[in-house]
């Protein structure tokens, strides 16, 4: 039987949760903002075997070789007050790495906020985009695209020495709906931590799985200037860390970040 977008969904045993399918669509995070705000509930899974304009953080391209990966967006109406919002990023980061480490016995670290690397290769990504209230919550949209049994012919030339696969990996083919289904509970039971008050819990988790610690880096500010300099890993507010050659430390909002060598 082939891996279809039925199977990942039979195989999955999501139970009542909702989820909508599509064999090919622009993005999933887009759809999944669109039916979330005509009504779809907490929890409701959007899924596609394909997508025409994956997104990233910055606005990059997520490529989506149909057939092979896993992109899904999850709704979820957040009660986190708006300060710690952004957290949500981190706790769904870690849940997919603490995912993929139970279904696979690999040891995938995270590049803060969103990437997933494996043998410091990108393997998938976390979208997380607020999209306004929801009665009295926040209408989170949380976007992810893992690489799993994609082979490295179907990167394009220009990601082969940046992105892997978990078959990569592995040389092992996954099936995708167990995949999904583990990766979604660990995404919830992270984000429910963070609801439930243990913020300072799941940061501290992240930094266990945190692939820049102690590592050179390479920041393009949101203003276009670069800084270069080793990573402290992240603060309490679960911002990253940088320190220059001159021993000033930057908190890393928002910019383009990579790993030096």
């Amino acid at each position: 039987m082939t891996d279809t977008l039925q199977k990942i969904k039979e195989t999955a045993h999501l139970g009542n949760r909702q989820v909508i399918s599509y064999e090919s669509t622009d993005s999933t995070n887009s759809q999944a903002a669109l039916l979330a705000k005509n009504g779809a509930p907490c929890g409701t899974v959007v899924l596609a075997e394909m997508q025409t304009h994956g997104r990233g953080r910055l606005e990059r391209v997520w490529q989506s070789p149909p057939g092979t990966g896993l992109y899904f967006s999850l709704i979820w109406h957040s009660r986190l007050a708006p300060a710690h919002l952004a957290k949500t990023t981190l706790a769904a980061g870690l849940g997919l790495c603490n995912a993929i480490v139970e279904s696979t016995g690999l040891s995938p670290l995270i590049k803060w906020p969103n990437d997933l690397l494996l043998d410091s290769k990108k393997v998938g990504g976390i979208l997380s985009e607020n999209c306004g209230k929801v009665q009295d919550k926040i209408l989170v949209i949380i976007g992810v695209g893992l690489n799993v049994n994609t082979e490295q012919s179907a990167f394009a030339a220009e990601l082969t020495e940046k992105a892997s696969s978990l078959f990569i990996s592995t040389d092992k083919r996954f099936n995708r709906g167990d995949i999904l289904a583990l990766v979604l509970k660990s995404i919830e039971f992270e984000l429910k931590r963070l609801e439930n008050g243990e913020i300072q819990q799941v940061l501290a988790d992240f930094r266990k799985k945190d692939a820049t610690v102690g590592r050179k880096m390479t920041w393009v500010t949101p203003e276009h200037k670069i800084v270069s300099g080793v990573s402290l890993g992240i603060d309490a507010e679960g911002l990253l860390r940088v320190q220059d050659r001159n021993g000033d430390v930057h908190e890393v909002l928002s910019g383009d970040l990579s790993i030096a060598g």
